[in-house]
């Protein structure tokens, strides 16, 4: 077997093939282009035949590289970058070169060769770019109003303003600015409009999104805490469920499967972990605090760990481990009823 690392970056993208024992074969710098990642396919198929693609998982800067191998039919893994760390860190050429990455990239594959695939999942891929605009939105609205907020403590500082998202007060305090002059008040009648058009966009998104998952994931959306914004999340973060083969390997990229300790009176027990991709986690603790409310689906099976002896957040984090599978169930399940769909009718 051979693979190719792939070091990328914005203009260029070096590949570096090694052998199953991770010799070094081969090297090439190409520009981070269609064009460029063409010549890189000619230039593995002229001289190691079939091979696996191992890229750095920095998605803004390999996507567009991904799409085409994938679009080649070649086979593409993601490497995590925490992994081509450790290498470079010890391995025995000292520096930083884009060959030297690569080649941490290709040898970190060959040390873990069970990461999931790359996949070509349109469907998670709208969902995500569609759920980072809007993060993106909420985020510069939040900036606005902390500033906003400023101005208006400037102008008087006993005026009272609710929350600045939502349109009747955003209303109320339009009108107790439109009486005052000054400069400080002109600002914040400007900023005050930026924030208004911002929380149009942001239901504009909104709606679009629940819209979209009310089409691809029904299931994973009819599960008890999961609203739209989560679903979404979980579909755009996990790029396509089929990259991972069991409930337990789409836990390990969660960060919700449990590290082992072996060390002194501590055998047998586990600790926590703080890797895995923290956007589903963060989407499986928000269904799981859902969850935990009086009469919600998952207060018995919370209450019997603390029963156990747990504490408040290791019973957390035992529902999180279960609510995993059930997560992965309906995204299986939402992928199979849409490839389904997408198959023409028998003649």
């Amino acid at each position: 077997m051979v693979v190719v690392g792939a070091d990328v970056h914005k203009r260029t993208h070096t590949f570096v093939a090694v052998d199953a024992v991770g010799k070094q074969l081969g090297k090439l710098t190409v520009e981070a282009t269609t064009e460029g990642h063409f010549k890189a396919l000619k230039w593995a198929g002229g001289q190691f035949g079939e091979v696996v693609w191992a890229i750095e998982d920095c998605r803004h800067l390999s996507a567009r590289l991904e799409r085409d191998l994938l679009g080649a039919g070649q086979a593409v893994v993601r490497v995590p970058p925490s992994l081509t760390a450790q290498l470079r860190s010890s391995g025995r050429q000292r520096g930083k070169s884009d060959p030297i990455d690569a080649l941490a990239v290709a040898r970190a594959f060959l040390q873990n060769p069970d990461l999931p695939v790359a996949s070509h999942d349109e469907v998670s891929r709208e969902l995500k770019l569609l759920v980072d605009r809007r993060e993106a939105l909420v985020g510069h609205r939040t900036q606005l109003i902390n500033t906003l907020r400023w101005r208006i403590h400037e102008l008087d500082p006993e005026h009272q303003v609710g929350p600045l998202n939502l349109a009747k007060h955003q209303n109320a305090l339009r009108d107790w600015l439109a009486g005052r002059a000054g400069i400080v008040a002109e600002l914040a009648r400007d900023e005050l409009m930026d924030i208004i058009d911002l929380t149009r966009r942001e239901k504009q998104l909104h709606q679009r999104i629940s819209r979209l998952v009310e089409q691809v994931a029904p299931a994973l959306l009819a599960m008890p805490g999961c609203g739209a914004l989560t679903a979404a999340k979980l579909v755009g973060e996990a790029a396509g469920i089929t990259r991972f083969a069991t409930p337990s390997k789409f836990a390990r990229h969660a960060g919700v499967a449990p590290i082992p300790v072996w060390s002194g009176n501590n055998a047998g027990k586990v600790r926590l972990t703080r890797s895995g991709n923290r956007e589903i986690n963060a989407a499986l603790h928000r269904i799981a605090i859902t969850q935990i409310r009086p009469g919600g689906a998952g207060k018995a099976y919370y209450d019997r760990k603390k029963g156990e002896g747990k504490s408040n957040r290791e019973a957390l984090r035992s529902l999180k481990r279960a609510l995993i599978r059930t997560v992965f169930n309906n995204l299986t399940t939402d992928h199979h009823n849409r490839q389904n769909t997408a198959m023409p009718a028998a003649a």
